[in-house]
């Protein structure tokens, strides 16, 4: 067994504090996967895809714009295929993402905060062109849902066979698209949350802390029929529930989780009785430096 073997097939765990006797919360932990994400499932799938496809050599180079998720799931899988890894990262986000990129082997180059992703796609897709690497695009690639069908959505079925409701954070949108397509032939009503400014609920963009979801523009591969409702969860309330989740779980988890949770909780108060798995896609460690279980000034 190779590292790269140990992605995917996460815990899926109850929420016994969230849960109650006719509406259970299920979480599924992506931090267990060896790069702390479940951009480990994407970067494994971008690359072994790419090099199936002929469009990426051992030892030849991928270029990617990322905040860091999935910049680390390229880097660890890149490794193991002798793959050059270049990232283009917005500065403002987790140094500690950034960190782990580089230790990976990852070369990095910051992008303006104020420019956000756009700005480091374009530069990233200029990289490419001007240097021949093969440019993944996390954000326009069918490749991404792709990376989650065969894997993700079919380790949810094996392990709750009867659910009703699906809860995901949307940053490239791959997670939720790939699952909630395979989920809907299964009568699962899929649930979209982002942070305030983000635009999936028609909000015009705007700044959040809320790190790994959220998006500026509609991602090219997210189907709107796929989406049962979208729910905008702020800051605060992120951030409240990574420290309850810690508290009353035992679950170090990054804030995007916390909405998500928060988006759960809000479906399980509209339903008397039923199942909901929501996914936590990081932990903690990696937003120490963001004071994560101190927002607010808490």
């Amino acid at each position: 067994m190779n590292t790269i073997d140990l992605i995917g097939h996460t815990p899926l765990v109850q929420l016994q504090h969230y849960s109650t006797d006719t509406v259970k919360i299920y979480a599924k932990l992506e931090m267990y996967n060896p790069g702390g994400s479940i951009k480990d499932r994407l970067g494994k799938y971008l690359i072994e895809n790419g090099i199936a496809q002929g469009q990426l050599k051992r030892g030849g180079q991928l270029v990617e714009a990322t905040a860091g998720n999935t910049g680390i799931g390229l880097a660890l899988v890149a490794t193991y295929y002798n793959v050059d890894c270049v990232i283009f990262a917005p500065e403002g986000f987790a140094e500690e993402k950034i960190e782990i990129m580089r230790v990976l082997g990852a070369t990095i180059y910051r992008t303006p905060k104020a420019e956000g992703m756009i700005g480091a796609r374009r530069q990233a897709q200029q990289y490419a062109q001007t240097h021949g690497a093969y440019y993944t695009n996390q954000f326009e690639t069918l490749d991404n849902p792709a990376a989650y069908k065969d894997t993700l959505a079919q380790e949810l079925i094996e392990a709750v066979p009867t659910f009703d409701y699906f809860v995901a954070g949307a940053g490239s949108g791959g997670t939720f698209s790939g699952v909630a397509e395979v989920l809907q032939r299964y009568g699962v009503k899929s649930v979209v949350v982002e942070p305030t400014g983000s635009i999936l609920s028609g909000s015009e963009k705007g700044k959040h802390d809320t790190e790994g979801i959220g998006v500026e523009e509609w991602p090219v591969f997210l189907d709107a029929s796929l989406i049962h409702e979208v729910q905008v969860v702020s800051d605060d309330i992120a951030f409240h529930h990574v420290r309850d989740l810690a508290k009353y779980e035992g679950l170090l988890v990054g804030s995007s989780s916390g909405a998500a949770l928060e988006g759960a909780l809000r479906i399980a108060k509209k339903i008397d009785q039923g199942n909901i798995i929501v996914i936590f896609p990081d932990g903690s460690d990696r937003y120490m430096s963001k004071q994560i279980f101190r927002y607010g000034g808490v």
